[in-house]
């Protein structure tokens, strides 16, 4: 999928950026809505990823993390403070993120865990398209809770429907596939 390529550097620098943060957002989508085959459009198949409880080939990785993604009841990852420095076709990227997970007991109870932390990245530009090449993960902070959250008891008495994984979640009909093509 190739980028738009301008003479302007100032407007590609922008453009590459905007790429770089999508491969970051699209990360989040597909390990919390469990989607491997977009979860591998964000690493190049030669990466690596250090994820601190596992470290290897980018692609192994995407076998790794699902079936423990699914196992949980559910996952919310959420990126913030990207700082980057872009050099031709190579940038360096430090990304915040705030990760929650219900983890399902043998007893069928839930509890919540929250990390806090950052993903170190280096992106490669290939053929006009940003993924990443190496990441390493850092745990700044966490938290393992006793509980988790009472979905039959609601928000302040009213019950609703968390997101789901796959097709069942309300962004599959809002994106479809438009999540693999390039933001621009």
């Amino acid at each position: 999928m190739p980028g738009i390529l301008v003479a302007d550097r100032g407007l590609q620098h922008v453009l590459d950026r905007i790429a770089i943060e999508d491969c970051l957002h699209r990360y989040c989508h597909a390990v919390d809505r469990c989607d491997a085959e977009l979860l591998r459009t964000v690493y190049w198949p030669d990466g690596t990823d250090d994820h601190v409880f596992w470290s290897g080939n980018a692609m192994e990785f995407v076998d790794f993390c699902i079936p423990i993604l699914e196992s949980r009841g559910q996952t919310m990852h959420a990126i913030s403070n990207i700082m980057m420095r872009i050099s031709g076709d190579e940038a360096r990227v430090q990304s915040y993120y705030n990760a929650m997970e219900r983890v399902i007991r043998k007893d069928g109870s839930a509890n919540d865990l929250t990390f806090l932390g950052r993903y170190l990245d280096r992106f490669e530009k290939r053929d006009g398209e940003w993924k990443i090449m190496a990441r390493k993960v850092v745990i700044d902070s966490w938290r393992i809770y006793e509980d988790s959250c009472d979905w039959d008891r609601g928000i302040f008495g009213t019950k609703f429907e968390p997101g789901k994984r796959g097709a069942e979640d309300p962004s599959a009909d809002l994106f479809d596939d438009m999540l693999f093509e390039p933001p621009f």
